[in-house]
């Protein structure tokens, strides 16, 4: 008989159904067996643990099960389990442990989990055996982000400092704010938010806390004990006066009246030959995280970036001219990938 594990997975949209779709010409050939999937409407579990049609198109055959009665069906199972969690909710996020103390490994770009508290974070990064923990896609999305840090670190490369620009939304709007004759930043913002480029409510791009939550994790991977990602200096791009907007129509109908603040810190960079970029920051030893707006030369990869990419720098040991990793950090696609690599690698070294 071949090796296999049976998996649990937990959302089914963008990147859920993507995830889905990519996993369906390949399971049966890497051992992987989907026998739970759970959405908003309900879920479907397999109750003798045999394989379900691959699809986020279901009928639900029991209604949304409890984080602990996901993690007690997976512990059951015949052969080892994996849980993919495709979602950013936060209470199947804190509820990690409940799958890790089965046994139950789990696989996930949900960052709330890698990003909360440093209690949490020391028990996934010592799970019950045989239980794993990959979360590649929660920084950089499909992008070799996270397995670099622990290549570099487990070889005995002493890593200095980390830096990137990890959020594909501040990256198109500061890559086309930086343009020749580029219009204002408020209208950069909209139209970042009619592409599909922001969250339905841009402030929860502009306020740096996904560009924090991804810097503790690349701080931690490296090291720092970092407390959460608002124990560091993360600066907003949200004008104070615009905080407490009942609405993101009414804070995107506002914004236009703070375009001269910034655009006087894009003249006054420009006048020394540089350019604007949003970045985190990860100085290991000094000890120091920060998030927000750097200016860099115009020679600099930060300053050639275009689009919604994604680029990290390693300055090292062993690597005193960084070494950097750029591309698609965003977008279901992508995502999906670095999840499905991560499951593939898990299954690789579960499977019985």
């Amino acid at each position: 008989m071949s090796k296999s594990v049976n998996i649990g997975v937990v959302g089914t949209g963008f990147v859920g159904g993507c995830f889905l779709r990519q996993l369906a010409p390949i399971a049966e050939k890497t051992g992987i067996n989907v026998v739970a999937i759970s959405k908003l409407e309900g879920t479907i579990i397999s109750p003798e643990y045999k394989p379900l049609p691959i699809s986020a198109d279901f009928t639900p055959n029991s209604g949304r099960v409890s984080p602990v009665e996901l993690a007690e069906f997976l512990a059951k199972s015949p052969v080892p389990a994996v849980l993919v969690d495709n979602t950013a909710n936060q209470e199947l996020a804190m509820a990690y442990p409940e799958f890790t103390s089965r046994g139950v490994s789990i696989v996930t770009p949900n960052k709330k989990a890698f990003s909360s508290s440093l209690e949490l974070w020391n028990k996934l990064q010592n799970p019950t055996a045989p239980a794993l923990v990959y979360h590649e896609s929660t920084v950089g999305a499909g992008l070799p982000v996270i397995s670099s840090v622990k290549d570099l670190i487990i070889t005995g490369d002493k890593i200095e400092l980390i830096e990137g620009i990890l959020s594909g939304t501040l990256s198109y709007i500061f890559n086309e704010f930086s343009k020749e004759g580029a219009p204002a930043f408020s209208d950069i913002v909209k139209v970042a938010k009619q592409r599909g480029f922001t969250e339905p409510d841009p402030r929860e791009d502009l306020n740096g806390l996904d560009v924090a939550r991804k810097v503790t994790i690349l701080a931690r991977l490296a090291g720092l004990q970092v407390e959460s990602a608002t124990s560091f200096p993360v600066e907003s791009l949200i004008p104070k006066p615009l905080e407490s907007s009942s609405s993101a129509e009414e804070f995107l109908s506002k914004l236009p009246e703070f375009d001269a603040d910034i655009q006087k810190r894009k003249e006054d960079a420009k006048a020394r030959g540089k350019v604007l970029r949003f970045v985190g920051q990860v100085d290991v030893p000094a000890k120091k995280v920060i998030v927000g707006i750097k200016e860099y030369d115009a020679s600099h990869p930060f300053a050639s970036l275009t689009g919604a990419d994604n680029i990290v720098s390693f300055k090292t040991k062993r690597y005193p001219s960084p070494l950097i990793i750029q591309g698609a950090g965003a977008g279901d696609e992508v995502t999906a990938m670095g999840v499905l690599g991560d499951l593939v690698k898990v299954t690789q070294r579960i499977a019985k």
